[in-house]
């Protein structure tokens, strides 16, 4: 017997992207989550935990990549897509270019720190597909309201 798995939108993953947020802004960490996906299927999850774990390079993106690595038995992810709430910084991009993730889907730009803020290049391997603007605005305003209440 055939089972059919069902297909999720863009928007159905990203929400899932910004509950992570929604817990990193709770653990008063800059709120950007991530979620790393396979064949419809979330096998990796991240948030910010760069003050939890006094790391810098503790960023979503990374934290969701090794878990994927880890899953996949992997470390290269051509067939997965990662839903990250803000666009990448270049740190994060570099992780994602070595990683050969397949697909690359965002919500907010970033307008200080994103990839774009740096480059005008793409800083992905050609073959990864970028989506931009999933849930942008959900996903900006919870940036927002965290810095807001920072100042």
């Amino acid at each position: 017997m055939l089972y059919n798995t069902p297909s999720f939108s863009h928007e159905h993953f990203m929400r899932q992207a910004l509950r992570e947020a929604e817990e990193a802004f709770a653990k008063d960490e800059v709120p950007v989550g991530a979620v790393m996906v396979m064949n419809n299927k979330i096998i990796a999850r991240g948030h910010n935990q760069v003050e939890l774990l006094n790391d810098s390079t503790a960023h979503a993106e990374v934290l969701a990549l090794t878990t994927a690595y880890q899953v996949m038995g992997s470390k290269y992810l051509p067939d997965a897509t990662l839903y990250v709430t803000v666009e990448p910084c270049l740190m994060c991009c570099g992780a994602l270019y070595w990683g050969k993730v397949g697909k690359i889907v965002y919500g907010a730009n970033d307008e200080k720190n994103g990839y774009h803020h740096f480059t005008n290049q793409n800083p992905f391997p050609l073959k990864t597909e970028i989506i931009t603007g999933v849930l942008a605005e959900e996903c900006a305003k919870l940036m927002k309201d965290f810095f807001k209440a920072k100042r």
